[in-house]
């Protein structure tokens, strides 16, 4: 379910950057003091909103956005617990639903394609596009080359 969402917003949006599609869908991103905590999504009164740690750098927060936007997209009622570097290993369904739609959107299928005559792991690719290595495994690779 995760990757037909991410396809069906990427061709929608033209664009597979989170936030830029938060935006044109109205979530709001809010960056600040997070403490140890990485990020996470809430909403209230329908508004939809994602937080997102104002300390970790440009690539993580990427990343963080676009797992929180999974949140909003696939759990939007949900107000998810706080991301953390230990919720990479996450077994909760919704957390690993979320990881899977951030690989997914920040790796689609025609980025592989892009590197198939590299000679590079999906590890290696996977962080050319700041996928953090501990979730690159989620990345669906059927029907990709």
């Amino acid at each position: 379910m995760p990757k037909k969402e991410v396809v069906k917003h990427i061709e929608k949006y033209a664009t597979n950057n989170p936030f830029e599609i938060a935006k044109q869908k109205g979530i709001v991103v809010i960056h600040e003091r997070l403490g140890s905590a990485l990020g996470y999504y809430n909403s209230y009164k329908r508004v939809k909103f994602i937080h997102i740690n104002e300390d970790i750098n440009e690539t993580l927060s990427r990343f963080v956005c676009a797992h929180e936007l999974g949140h909003a997209i696939l759990h939007p009622e949900a107000n998810t617990p706080f991301l953390k570097k230990n919720t990479f290993f996450s077994i909760e369904r919704i957390e690993i639903e979320a990881n899977t739609f951030a690989v997914e959107l920040l790796l689609p299928d025609y980025t592989i394609y892009e590197h198939k005559d590299e000679n590079l792991t999906l590890c290696e690719i996977a962080n050319i596009y700041g996928v953090p290595e501990e979730v690159s495994h989620l990345k669906n690779l059927r029907n990709v080359l």
